[in-house]
């Protein structure tokens, strides 16, 4: 049987963690798939592919952190609500200079920047 994967919808988000983060971007991560996913309505998936199964989705994460950040991705992956998912992370985000609130956890006045790139496909034969 040939497996034929068609690309459905490519949504990009970003995300930010102002504080407490000690390097860690999986919060910011997760923000940027949030808003990559939180705008969109697939109702082609029914009316247009007649699919019914959110499950039957095939959705690759794909996530740009800052260098030297580590990234927790079976949180991220959770962030995702349907499908076979997959991800995939890279170098690619942003440090920027925020502000230093010892309260709030921080050890730097860093403010971690995160883009996300989540494509949907099906297979549709």
């Amino acid at each position: 049987m040939i497996i034929l994967i068609k690309k459905f919808i490519v949504q990009i988000g970003m995300g930010v963690d102002q504080h407490g983060h000690n390097m860690d971007a999986t919060k910011a991560a997760i923000k940027a798939v949030k808003n990559a996913i939180s705008n969109n309505c697939l109702a082609g998936l029914n009316e247009i592919l007649n699919i019914k199964d959110p499950l039957e989705m095939i959705v690759d994460i794909l996530i740009a952190k800052p260098n030297n950040t580590t990234i927790n991705e079976k949180k991220v992956l959770r962030a995702i609500p349907f499908g076979k998912k997959s991800i995939q992370v890279i170098d690619g985000g942003m440090i920027a200079s925020g502000i230093y609130i010892k309260e709030l956890g921080d050890i730097n006045d860093n403010m971690l920047v995160v883009n996300a790139a989540i494509t949907v496909s099906f297979d549709i034969n």
